[in-house]
């Protein structure tokens, strides 16, 4: 993981307010299309689901990955491992937290479980990971400005 600062969500105890029920539905359709989008290898879609400027910062990269086409790039590479490793990798996101701050984001943190499925193999969770990001709204849609992603193996 890096030590650079980076504009990062605030924890869920950071905050007592919370989502609407609205916006709370809308995030979770986010990132249900976020993920498939991702699982799907569907890179610039996915991709477009971030701000022209964002920040992704995980714990096995050198540096957090910065922008759309840099966030393009490492589907695009994963892919390219996938296939060669004949696995198929799924993301669930559970334990949603939304909180709504008063510059209009909202701070969420999430549970992320990675399942892989080894072609013609039992499926196996892969990593377990806490997902916090900032989200705000641009062209009526919400998108991801910073995601930072810590493993409970690494922690």
């Amino acid at each position: 993981m890096t030590t650079e600062t980076l504009d990062r969500p605030a924890t869920a105890t950071d905050a007592d307010a919370v989502a609407d029920e609205a916006a709370y539905i809308q995030i979770q359709q986010f990132y249900a299309r976020q993920m498939q989008l991702f699982d799907a290898f569907d890179a610039d879609r996915w991709a477009g689901t971030f701000t022209p400027d964002a920040v992704f910062d995980l714990p096995t990269l050198d540096r957090p990955v910065r922008g759309r086409a840099e966030l393009a790039a490492t589907v695009r590479r994963n892919k390219a491992q996938a296939v060669r490793g004949g696995e198929q990798t799924r993301h669930w996101i559970g334990m949603l937290d939304v909180r709504p701050q008063a510059d209009g984001t909202m701070h969420t943190r999430c549970y992320a479980l990675v399942y892989v499925t080894p072609r013609g193999g039992d499926p196996r969770v892969q990593r377990v990971c806490v997902m916090e990001d900032v989200l705000v709204r641009s062209r009526g849609k919400w998108r991801t400005r910073c995601r930072l992603v810590t493993r409970d193996d690494l922690a």
